[in-house]
């Protein structure tokens, strides 16, 4: 269980990011923030006077530094504790912006008593004091990192506690039929109806379709969170740099009729259907003698293979060639997106000649700039859902935890099906494998290691 564990020392960070800016926060907590207030900042009212959630003018002045002169002209934000971000005593301060005048007021704090903050410190200090569980912190990365609307909008979700009711409803369902199950070891086989094994396997097999459920979210889940890395490849000249002017409705890549235009990776990012795509230009397919390009073609087909999705294009007055036709034959059509360009100058490419079940669309890049018809194909490779309201969607982390508890789930059922070898012992000691997985995503079970990977991603300051 996430126990109180107000930290003995006072943290202090910038809580804005750098550059200029109208205002930055300096945000400070722990037992002594409001000393170090009384400290650092000269106003009508001491900061520890004021009534909590109120605001103070004055002026931040450093002890340490010869003088009296102002540091900066500041509003404080007061919060006593435990109603703050961080259950702790909480003073923000709100200066000018700019990496100068933040930094003078933060060197003011540190040197009156406060300890700069660790990245993520003042969420993990909301966590460990119970004010948020460990999705709701995660959630808090989510936000700040949101590339696109539907993603601000599902990590609100999640920090709302949608997820974490899901899992709580989970969690406390399992936890039912846990000792309905073990109170079966108190009959004799005889004695139990044989109703009553079905019921707890039939319980059991819904408790696992929602774990499936949730697991099934994870693909969109990193669609939003980490993006989906496009490569745009094929044999020269077939409209590559073209596709991606295109797409990005911009001169960013090189275009002539020179094969070999393209010697490198060319990346750029966009928002389609509200999901982060890093477009990536490659250079052509094909046996080059130049060693710069064969170096470009190498990266190239790295590229392919750590691709979400590839577009692989062929030119429609050309024909395939023998390697167009090897490359589409071993393509993964859940990866694989076939643009046969050209059209306008007439086709050697039947409707036939590319199968497999690859999605193809055609088109006359240079002569129709329109793509709208290759992005909606492209989403649909990439399995994006539009038009669905913003739902609780699952990391990389939770689904790890979530794929163990469906085996364990599955072992349970497995035993409970033969209960004459102790079978309902051996499915209780599986359902409570799977509350100990529940708890470590809520963070109802966690360790320090756990709490250390996911709160080093934070920005410092929050």
């Amino acid at each position: 269980m996430v126990m109180s564990m107000l930290a003995p020392d006072t943290i202090a960070a910038i809580s804005t990011a750098p550059g200029e800016a109208g205002i930055a926060v300096i945000r400070l907590s722990g037992p002594d923030a409001f000393a170090i207030a009384d400290r650092v900042v000269a106003s009508k009212t001491k900061p520890s006077d004021a009534p909590p959630r109120t605001m103070l003018y004055g002026h931040v002045k450093n002890p340490l530094e010869p003088g009296d002169a102002a540091v900066d002209e500041v509003i404080l934000l007061l919060f006593r504790a435990p109603h703050s971000y961080t259950c702790e005593d909480v003073v923000e301060i709100q200066g000018h912006g700019g990496r100068v005048a933040a930094h003078r007021i933060l060197r003011a704090v540190l040197a009156c008593g406060a300890r700069s903050a660790e990245p993520g410190e003042f969420t993990r200090r909301a966590f460990l004091n119970g004010r948020i569980d460990l999705l709701q912190a995660e959630a808090v990365a989510d936000l700040i990192g949101a590339q696109s609307e539907r993603a601000a909008a599902v990590a609100i979700d999640q920090l709302g506690g949608s997820l974490s009711s899901s899992i709580q409803a989970l969690y406390d369902c399992l936890i039912n039929l846990s000792a309905d199950i073990e109170a079966t070891m108190d009959f004799v086989d005889d004695e139990l109806p044989p109703t009553t094994i079905g019921g707890l396997i039939a319980r059991l097999q819904t408790a696992r379709g929602q774990v499936t459920s949730l697991v099934q979210t994870w693909h969109e889940g990193h669609l939003l969170r980490e993006g989906a890395r496009v490569v745009i490849a094929g044999e020269p000249n077939v409209g590559k740099s073209t596709l991606m002017n295109r797409l990005l409705e911009r001169d960013r890549s090189i275009v002539t009729d020179i094969p070999g235009t393209t010697r490198d990776t060319i990346e750029e990012q966009l928002i389609l259907a509200e999901i982060p795509i890093r477009l990536i230009d490659t250079a052509g397919l094909r046996d080059a003698d130049c060693r710069v390009e064969r170096e470009g073609i190498r990266r190239a087909e790295d590229a392919i293979r750590t691709a979400d999705v590839f577009i692989y294009m062929v030119d429609a007055a050309g024909g395939l060639t023998t390697e167009d036709a090897a490359r589409l034959a071993a393509a993964d059509p859940s990866r694989c997106l076939v643009i046969v360009n050209k059209c306008d100058l007439g086709t050697r490419i039947s409707e036939s000649a590319i199968d497999g079940g690859l999605k193809v669309v055609r088109a006359s890049l240079l002569r129709d700039p329109d793509v709208t018809a290759i992005k909606t194909a492209l989403i649909g490779v990439l399995g994006v859902r539009e038009g669905v309201p913003p739902h609780a969607v699952i990391s990389e982390r939770h689904f790890a935890v979530l794929t163990g508890a469906l085996a364990e789930l599955d072992q349970a059922e497995g035993a409970l099906c033969d209960p004459g070898n102790d079978g309902a012992l051996l499915a209780a000691e599986h359902l409570r494998a799977v509350l100990e997985s529940l708890g470590e995503i809520t963070g109802r079970e966690y360790s320090t290691e756990l709490l250390d990977a996911i709160f080093s991603r934070f920005c410092i300051g929050k």
